[in-house]
């Protein structure tokens, strides 16, 4: 997984489609859904961690460009 479209993808083999309309929104619950994913042992640890640390590096880009 290299891109947040990539994440959307992934969740979506798991029957997730999240589009809220708010990109903050929507990467945040993407984040929980990925959470629940692990907590539940259907994603590999090396999955988890790589979406996890995209979708945080694109929250805090959007959090600062809101800012702005």
């Amino acid at each position: 997984m290299k891109t947040i479209f990539d994440i959307q993808q992934f969740l979506k083999t798991y029957g997730t489609i999240i589009y809220v309309g708010h990109r903050l929104s929507d990467l945040q619950l993407m984040e929980d859904e990925l959470k629940e994913l692990y907590k539940s042992q259907l994603i590999e640890m090396r999955d988890f961690q790589t979406a996890l640390l995209l979708l945080r590096q694109e929250i805090a880009f959007e959090k600062e460009r809101q800012e702005n």
